[in-house]
């Protein structure tokens, strides 16, 4: 017997022994709602399984998880969607006051396109169609809010008037921090004498701010481990919490 066959019975036996324990208790409740925690656990435990390595625990969860979470997105799009905004309006198009929502057509052909991507490369090429509208659309409505919230949103503080005090020394550092990154990445000049110097200032802020980003990006997936945990300890084995 493989070590992994090994850890597979192990595991199910201490956590089949421990659900056991929990319902003959009378911690889990006998129902759907403790049925619904004993799962959660289950699958919970078989997705941190992946820390040992992979194995079919961590890949039955994994497929789980997207299948379900597929099928809920398609009877969501479904209903709240495809039904309510083109289904029910095309559907009383006999009307004379209906006959506003012909334009509903031509945004259906192009949901329509983009499923010929699925079909044999004869009617493939009818997804590019759709495909080239949504990314353009896409760029079109993405590309002056990201100037906005970005680029203006930046040069904005740039231009405010530098005092003596606590506001204006944070205006000072992010006019610094503005101007040495563009001159980082301002190629056409031989980063030497001033211009080295303030590249290499530039660098120091694009370290600072992609660790700051970092640091917030593991902090977030922190909360999701703590929020798991917290389950795991408080739901399904019933322990108060703070355990310390």
């Amino acid at each position: 017997m493989s070590r992994d066959q090994i850890f597979f019975i192990v595991f199910l036996f201490i956590f089949a022994t421990i659900n056991i324990y929990l319902f003959g208790s009378g911690s889990l409740s006998a129902d759907w709602s403790g049925l619904g925690t004993f799962i959660a656990a289950g699958i919970t435990l078989s997705l941190y399984s992946f820390l040992y390595k992979d194995n079919p625990l961590f890949k039955f969860a994994e497929n789980l998880y997207v299948g379900v979470a597929a099928a809920y997105t398609i009877t969501q799009v479904w209903y709240n969607v495809l039904w309510v905004d083109v289904v029910d309006p095309l559907s009383e198009l006999g009307s004379d006051e209906s006959l506003g929502n012909l334009w509903l057509i031509v945004p259906t052909l192009l949901g329509f396109f983009m499923l010929t991507q699925l079909s044999s490369a004869k009617f493939s090429w009818l997804s590019r169609i759709a495909f080239a509208f949504v990314v353009g659309l896409g760029a079109g409505l993405a590309i002056p809010r990201t100037i906005a919230a970005n680029l203006l949103a930046q040069i904005q503080p740039t231009m405010g008037p530098i005092t003596a005090d606590l506001a204006g020394f944070n205006l000072f550092i992010i006019l610094v921090g503005v101007v040495t990154v563009l001159v980082y990445f301002f190629y056409s000049v031989e980063h030497t004498g001033p211009v080295g110097v303030a590249s290499k200032i530039g660098i120091w802020f694009l370290m600072i701010s992609f660790g700051a980003s970092f640091g917030y990006t593991i902090m977030a997936r922190l909360s999701l481990l703590i929020g798991r945990v917290g389950f795991l300890l408080e739901d399904w084995l019933v322990l108060p919490l703070p355990l310390f």
